[in-house]
């Protein structure tokens, strides 16, 4: 089996010859390992540790300490006061 380059895979997508039901899966495929590295960097989280995102406001990196873990956002103590940021977003400093 060849492994094809992300350009070869996104020209695919955008001007193959992909069914809806083809499509669909791609989607689900994303979706899944989206959900696999929301989870992986949840595991790395813990209180008070130190981490940065990109703001979406300014496109800025910003810096600040995890406050709080929920399902779906991580609250973040900043220098601009807290975020809530989607685990996806996080880096660990």
């Amino acid at each position: 089996m060849t492994h094809a380059t992300i350009n070869e895979i996104t020209h695919s997508i955008m001007f193959g010859d992909l069914t809806n039901d083809q499509l669909n899966s791609v989607v689900q495929a994303i979706k899944f390992r989206r959900n696999q590295l929301t989870k992986e960097t949840k595991n790395q989280l813990s209180l008070g540790i130190q981490v940065r995102f990109v703001s979406s406001r300014d496109g800025k990196t910003v810096i600040g300490n995890v406050k709080k873990i929920n399902p779906k956002y991580i609250h973040v103590d900043t220098s601009n006061g807290v975020w809530r940021v989607p685990a996806n977003m996080l880096e660990v400093c």
